[in-house]
């Protein structure tokens, strides 16, 4: 009875293997029924070439795509002005790039399920056999993503810096990620080492794997990351610059988009001025009113036309919240209070008196975008009793203007600015450069880094030393008490080496394991043995064995 039992168990477990194989033929190409599958025995060439190019093909379809996510997750941050580029040549506001993130992620999970279910196949002894759909999905996928790459470089090449930044941050978790990965890939390699019989296929496999494990192993020798330091106590934190206010949160560079930047603790507002028609200073940040008003519904026939050629009288006519509310700027935006709903409806354009005074009150630093500031607008900043050191001029142009601070929009010359007494300078993100804010510093100058909205690259200014950050994103930053992924050296090399180690170890393991399996080395007592041969011959009778041991009948 006790034999008939395990039969009985042997042949349930054997019938739902079976089902699994099915399960894997089933999706990877379409092959549900047992008679459709086809095995390969242990050592021998897992399927035809043409099949083996198409497995080649998914898995560097897969890396392909992983950069391409890596690119657009780190490109998070500019979103919105990839957004606002797309609005400029199409008329037409929409969410792009979350729509493109999205689509890239469930590729990757798509080529990640394919490839694990070759796998599997591959370790069932089952030849692989992609389907036609598979396959043509996969070279459009191949040929899109490569052609996205190339057009992203030469259209978005300011990107591609901050990618490199990035990996200042976070080398030693990706180091830490990819050994992870290597040591998942050492079992299904392990096996087919230990399969294979022919030496040079042996090499050809465990070469390129262990190669790959010593670069990685190794390369934390050459990391760099301004958050591995010794002092990680007496770090300042960059000071924050509400650009439009708080975009994110109410529409921009309205009254109720500064109040919000305000009450989030914004240490700074920075706005853009345009002068009206008849003379009155106003803030917009775009060149005409298509985007961030209801021009289209008010004027329909000047959809267009400069935001400056209108008159205030027709400016205040406009609403400047319909648009937040129907076609929100940004991805990931929160949702408003009823109250806040209620305060939205009600904006409309800001004049620059309005602003200045909300900041006068508030004690607020401002900052304008201007080469050189038109006697209207410099009238109202008089007028407006706002202390003179609260207001900075953003210019391209070291000379000029001087009533008012100034800040150097690009890196100059340490003499140039000094010359030109200039205090002040205001960079891309992308520029970032730990040595050129410490030179800066020693030479008394500040270092206003822009637009920084994520909590990564604000935690790469926090750790290079910069001073001040322009944001999006007021709510997120000033939460942060301290950067992401700060250690000190002692910590990262205590990281480094368990990591090695451990992966190391495990790594050796399940080749030792495959290989023992391979040899049938018994690591059963006699007794079991014997009961365990016995049940093979049994089932034998009813069912094919998968694995590595087949039936007389394929090895024929």
């Amino acid at each position: 009875m006790a034999i008939l039992r395990t039969v009985c168990r042997s042949l349930l477990q054997r019938y739902q293997h079976q089902s699994f194989i099915s399960l894997l033929t089933g999706l990877y190409s379409c092959r549900w029924r047992q008679n459709q599958h086809q095995y390969t025995e242990p050592g021998h060439c897992c399927c035809k070439w043409l099949e083996f190019v198409f497995f080649i093909l998914v898995v560097v379809t897969f890396f392909v795509t992983i950069i391409f996510l890596y690119f657009w997750g780190e490109a998070k941050n500019d979103f919105h002005e990839f957004d606002w580029s797309t609005f400029t040549k199409t008329g037409s506001w929409f969410l792009w790039s979350l729509l493109i993130l999205v689509v890239v992620v469930l590729v990757v999970i798509y080529l990640a399920i394919l490839i694990v279910l070759a796998l599997c196949l591959l370790s069932e002894g089952q030849q692989l056999h992609l389907h036609g759909i598979h396959k043509g999905v996969i070279l459009v996928v191949l040929i899109s993503f490569i052609a996205g790459l190339i057009a992203l470089s030469k259209l978005w090449d300011e990107e591609w810096p901050a990618i490199l930044m990035s990996f200042q941050l976070t080398a030693p978790y990706l180091h830490v990620g990819s050994l992870a990965i290597m040591t998942l890939l050492s079992w299904p390699v392990a096996l087919y080492f230990a399969r294979i019989k022919r030496e040079l296929f042996q090499v050809l496999i465990i070469g390129p794997y262990i190669a790959v494990l010593l670069v990685l192993y190794f390369v934390p020798l050459g990391m760099y990351s301004p958050c591995i330091m010794v002092n990680t106590t007496n770090m300042s934190k960059p000071f924050l610059i509400a650009n439009r206010g708080f975009p994110m949160h109410a529409p921009e560079n309205t009254n109720m988009s500064f109040m919000k930047a305000i009450e989030y603790g914004a240490d700074g507002l920075m706005a853009d001025v345009r002068i009206s028609k008849d003379g009155i200073p106003f803030l917009m940040h775009d060149p005409d009113l298509k985007r961030t008003t209801d021009v289209m519904e008010i004027f329909s026939n000047r959809t267009n036309t400069d935001a400056e050629s209108f008159r205030w009288d027709e400016l205040a006519s406009l609403s400047a919240s319909k648009w937040f509310m129907k076609k929100p700027p940004f991805s990931d935006m929160k949702s408003l209070s009823p109250a806040e709903q209620e305060m939205v409806v009600n904006q409309n354009i800001c004049k620059l008196a309005d602003f200045l005074e909300l900041a006068s009150k508030e004690n607020k630093m401002v900052i304008f975008d201007s080469d050189a500031p038109e006697n209207a607008v410099l009238e109202v900043i008089k007028n407006s009793g706002i202390d003179k050191n609260q207001v900075f001029w953003l210019t391209n142009h070291m000379g000029g203007y001087s009533d008012y601070q100034k800040i150097y929009s690009g890196k100059g010359r340490l003499k140039d600015l000094k010359d030109n007494d200039i205090r002040n300078v205001s960079l891309p993100y992308s520029m970032m450069s730990q040595h050129d804010i410490s030179v800066y510093a020693v030479a008394n100058i500040t270092t206003n880094l822009y637009v920084i909205s994520e909590p990564w690259l604000f935690s790469l200014a926090w750790c290079s030393g910069a001073h001040s950050v322009t944001t999006n994103n007021i709510e997120l930053l000033k939460d942060m008490t301290a950067p992401m992924f700060l250690m000190t050296p002692a910590e990262y090399n205590v990281m480094w080496t368990l990591s090695d180690i451990f992966s190391g170890l495990l790594i050796i393991l399940i080749f030792v394991l495959h290989w023992w399996r391979e040899r049938g080395f018994p690591c059963l007592p006699k007794s079991e043995l014997h009961n365990a041969s016995i049940l093979d011959t049994d089932s034998s009778i009813y069912e094919p064995t998968y694995s590595r041991h087949l039936p007389l009948s394929l090895n024929a």
